[in-house]
């Protein structure tokens, strides 16, 4: 299966989405997988708008033989020019009576191993023991985020809103006449479909009105070596 037009669409527009990238059987297993782990407090945080896992693959390992299918690894291969990796895994559940509602913002913040005083990586946080920081510009111009949906998705129940080719304007001061959000767009997607999005695209997600569940799983993928000082908290390989 070819990705072209779907690195093309990611490239201009900060976006794409990708239809039936797995089975239904794909996706039970994978939510079979989540709902029947033991999870430590440092790895996951609830509350009645929101439950979230961290550092997914870190804590459900067996979770790898069932996300990493054929077609995920043929389009993430497709996007990257030189070899890729993972860095980031969380899964999110946004129940179906959530209140949760995500202005519009951009993703600047990496998972990192360690903290340290380094040229060109500024506001730390540091949260559930995770060390999280805003890397130089071209990390997140070089990162991917697949957003793997387990339910169907659409404005009623949080799929995300972007604005077409916002990625392009670098990093966006909140005063900026950049967060304009006329053209955004309603990412509505099935069960089993994925979502490519560039960090630095302007996203948001508003409250669930329908009482429909929707899970997602997001990945961020790259192939770009920080500085010699730190490492990526969750860097994995992933075999081709």
């Amino acid at each position: 299966m070819s990705y072209k037009k779907n690195k093309i669409e990611l490239d201009e527009n900060g976006y794409s989405i990708i239809p039936n990238l797995y089975s239904n059987d794909e996706i039970e297993k994978i939510l079979f997988c989540i709902e029947n782990a033991i999870l430590s407090e440092t790895s996951f945080s609830k509350t009645k708008d929101i439950f979230a896992i961290r550092q997914l693959i870190h804590t459900i390992p067996e979770l790898k033989t069932h996300l990493f299918n054929t077609h995920l690894t043929t389009l993430v291969a497709s996007l990257f020019q030189s070899d890729y990796f993972l860095t980031k895994a969380i899964y999110f559940d946004k129940p179906g009576t959530s209140n949760w509602f995500v202005a519009y913002h951009q993703d600047l913040s990496i998972s990192v191993t360690k903290k340290m005083e380094i040229e060109g990586y500024c506001n730390w946080t540091h949260k559930k023991g995770q060390y999280g920081v805003q890397p130089p510009i071209h990390i997140l111009q070089n990162t991917i985020t697949v957003r793997i949906h387990l339910d169907d998705t659409d404005q009623n129940n949080g799929a995300l809103r972007v604005v077409p080719k916002s990625h392009l304007q670098g990093i966006i001061r909140k005063e900026s006449k950049d967060w304009n959000t006329e053209t955004e767009y309603i990412c509505n997607i099935n069960k089993g479909g994925a979502m490519l999005m560039k960090p630095l695209t302007l996203h948001a997600s508003n409250k669930t009105t329908n009482q429909k569940q929707r899970r997602v799983i997001h990945l961020e993928f790259s192939n770009q070596t920080l500085t010699k000082s730190i490492d990526w908290l969750e860097y994995h390989r992933v075999l081709t």
